[in-house]
C-alpha cells in the first residue's frame, strides 16, 4: 500500500458546511462518495501494478510485450515516479483552475481511458495508457483528499475519524486489484485485466458524478482567488505543458525519441533530485527563514533522504520482488498454481491487521515514544529485515531441480515474501504516517503546501530509483541485488539512530 496525502490534508477556509446525517458511519454522506472513488482509483493503481512489470516481460507468445527484464522495470520505475510527481501540477491546476470537484472528476476519465488504452494490444495504445492513467492520478490523488478535509471546516476531531474511513478505501482497493486483475491478466488475457482496472474506475466516476450533490460545496471553486489577468496567464501556462507533453508522448510512442528507456530513468532521477535539492538549497541561504526555520529545514533534507532510500526498496514489491514471485516461488496450493500477482495483496492484509497495533503501541508508550528520526530508522531496519528474509529465499532458489526428468528452476515457499512484506508493512508504519506529519510540524507555517510537494518527491525518486535495482534482475544474483538493498537500508538505519541525538536539537521544540 503507498502513502497517501489524504492523511494530513487540510480543510480549506472557504468551504461550506456539510450536514453530518448518519448516512456513512455517522458521517457526512459525501465521504461516501469520496471513500467508493478512491477504492477504485486504487483498486485500478494497484490493478495496473501488479500485472505492468509481469506484461512487460511476459514474451509476445504469451501475449506480452516481450521486453527485457530492465525495461520493463525501467518502464515500472517511470511510471510510478511520475504519478507522484504529477500531483504538483494536479493540485495546482485545481487550487488556480478548475477546483478540486471538477479535477478528481477529469482525473477519474483519464485514468479510465487510460486503463482502457491498455486493454488495447499494441506498443502505442500502451504508452498513451501509462500516459493518461499517470495525468488522471496527478489531478485526482491530491484534490480527492482535500475534499474529504472540506466536508469537516470546523469538526476536526470527527474530520480525523473520516480520514480514517478514507484510509479504508485506499487498502480495500489495494487488497482486492491484485485478486481481480491478476486472475484475469495472467490466467485469461493481459488486456482483460487492465480492461477490468478501467471499468472498475469508470465505476468510480459514475458513483462520483451521481453523488456529487452530497459533496455541497467542496471543491466547487479554485482555492487562490485570482483577477482575470492571472487566471489567464495560468491557463496559457497550462496549456504549453500540455503542448510540451503530447509532443513528448508523441515522440515516445513514434520511437522517434533518441532515447532509451534505461537513459530516460535515469535523466528523471537526475531532474526530480536535482530540483528537490535546488529547493532546499534555496530555502536555506535566500528562502526568509530564520535560525529556528533554518534548523527545521535542515532536518526535513536529512529526513528526505532517507525517505528516498526506503521507498527504494519498500517499491520492489511490484518489480524485483513481483519478478520472483512469478519465477522462483511455488505457488501450488491443492493442485492450483496460483498466480503470481496475488501476493501483492499481503502488504494491505498486514496494514489492516498491524496498524491497529501501531497505533495503540505508540500511545503505550507515551513520553518514550520514539522521536520522527527513530521511526524513521526503525522503518529503515525493518526494510532490511525484509531484504535479509529475501537473501536466504534467493540462495534457497540458487540452482535446478529435476522435475518430470527436465530441469526447471528451484522453486521456494511464498512464505518467505509473506515475511518479507510483513517486515515492509511494519517499516511503513513506522515510516509513512510519520514522513507526512513531520514536515507539517517542522516547515514554516506559511510554506507547509509546497513543502509537501517537495516531499512527495522523495516517494517519485523512490519508485524510479526502484526500478533502476530491480533492472538487474537478470544481470547479477539474486542474493547480491537484495543483499546490497538489505546492507544499504541497514546502514541507513544506523546512521539515522545515531543522528536521533542532533536531529532532535535541530527539530527543537517542533517535536
Amino acid at each position: 500500500m503507498s502513502p497517501d496525502p489524504s492523511a494530513d490534508a487540510a480543510a480549506s477556509p472557504g468551504a461550506s458546511a456539510v450536514p453530518y446525517p448518519t448516512a456513512f458511519f455517522g458521517h457526512p454522506r459525501g465521504l461516501a462518495t469520496l471513500f467508493f472513488t478512491e477504492f477504485w482509483e486504487r483498486f485500478s493503481y494497484y490493478g495496473i501494478q501488479a500485472l505492468l512489470v509481469l506484461f512487460a516481460t511476459a514474451s509476445t507468445a504469451q501475449g506480452g510485450l516481450g521486453l527485457s527484464v530492465a525495461q520493463g522495470t525501467a518502464i515500472y520505475g517511470l511510471y510510478s515516479g511520475s504519478l507522484w510527481l504529477l500531483s504538483l501540477p494536479g493540485g495546482w491546476i485545481a487550487d488556480r483552475l478548475l477546483g478540486s470537484r471538477r479535477a478528481v472528476l477529469l482525473g477519474g476519465c483519464l485514468i479510465s481511458a487510460g486503463n482502457l488504452s491498455l486493454a488495447v494490444t499494441g506498443w502505442p495504445p500502451f504508452c498513451l495508457g501509462l500516459t493518461l492513467t499517470a495525468l488522471g492520478t496527478g489531478l485526482l490523488k491530491p484534490n480527492i483528499s482535500s475534499m474529504v478535509g472540506e466536508l469537516y471546516p470546523t469538526d476536526y476531531a470527527r474530520r480525523d475519524a473520516g480520514f480514517s474511513i478514507f484510509y479504508m478505501g485506499i487498502n480495500l482497493g489495494a487488497l482486492l486489484s491484485p485478486v481481480i486483475c491478476g486472475q484475469l491478466g495472467e490466467r485469461v488475457d493481459w488486456h482483460l485485466g487492465f480492461a477490468a482496472a478501467g471499468v472498475g474506475m469508470a465505476l468510480g466516476v459514475v458513483q462520483y458524478a451521481l453523488g456529487g450533490r452530497y459533496l455541497g460545496g467542496a471543491g466547487l471553486r479554485p482555492n487562490a482567488e485570482l483577477d482575470a489577468g492571472a487566471r489567464a496567464r495560468s491557463w496559457r501556462l497550462l496549456a504549453g505543458g500540455g503542448v510540451l507533453v503530447a509532443l513528448l508522448a508523441v515522440l515516445v510512442i513514434g520511437g522517434w525519441l533518441p532515447v532509451t528507456l534505461g537513459q530516460a530513468s535515469k535523466i528523471a532521477t537526475a531532474m526530480i533530485a536535482g530540483l528537490a535539492l535546488a529547493y532546499f538549497a534555496y530555502q536555506l541561504t535566500a528562502g526568509g527563514l530564520d535560525r529556528g526555520e533554518k534548523r527545521r529545514m535542515l532536518a526535513i533534507l536529512v529526513l528526505f533522504l532517507f525517505s528516498v532510500l526506503f521507498w527504494s526498496g519498500y517499491f520492489q514489491a511490484a518489480s524485483s520482488l513481483n519478478l520472483f514471485a512469478e519465477r522462483l516461488t511455488n505457488r501450488n496450493v491443492l493442485g492450483w498454481n496460483m498466480p503470481a500477482s496475488w501476493l501483492q495483496s499481503v502488504n494491505p492484509i498486514f496494514v489492516f491487521l498491524l496498524a491497529p497495533v501501531f497505533a495503540w503501541l505508540w500511545v503505550r508508550l507515551g513520553r518514550r515514544n520514539p522521536s520522527s528520526p527513530a521511526k524513521f530508522a526503525l522503518g529503515l531496519l525493518f526494510m532490511a529485515l525484509g531484504f535479509v528474509t529475501m537473501v536466504e529465499a534467493s540462495l534457497a532458489s540458487v540452482g535446478r531441480a529435476v522435475v518430470g526428468g527436465a530441469l526447471v528452476p528451484r522453486l521456494v515457499s511464498p512464505w518467505w515474501l509473506v515475511l518479507t512484506y510483513m517486515f515492509h508493512s511494519c517499516g511503513e508504519l513506522c515510516l509513512s504516517p510519520v514522513g507526512l506529519s513531520t514536515v507539517t510540524k517542522f516547515a514554516p507555517r506559511r510554506k507547509v503546501s509546497q513543502m509537501l510537494g517537495i516531499w512527495f518527491m522523495s516517494l517519485s525518486l523512490g519508485n524510479i530509483l526502484a526500478g533502476q535495482i530491480a533492472g538487474r534482475f537478470e544481470a547479477i544474483p539474486l542474493f547480491q541485488i537484495f543483499g546490497t538493498v538489505a546492507a544499504t537500508a541497514g546502514v541507513g538505519a544506523v546512521i539515522l539512530f545515531l543522528l536521533v541525538r542532533p536531529m532532535r536539537g535541530l527539530i527543537g521544540g517542533a517535536e
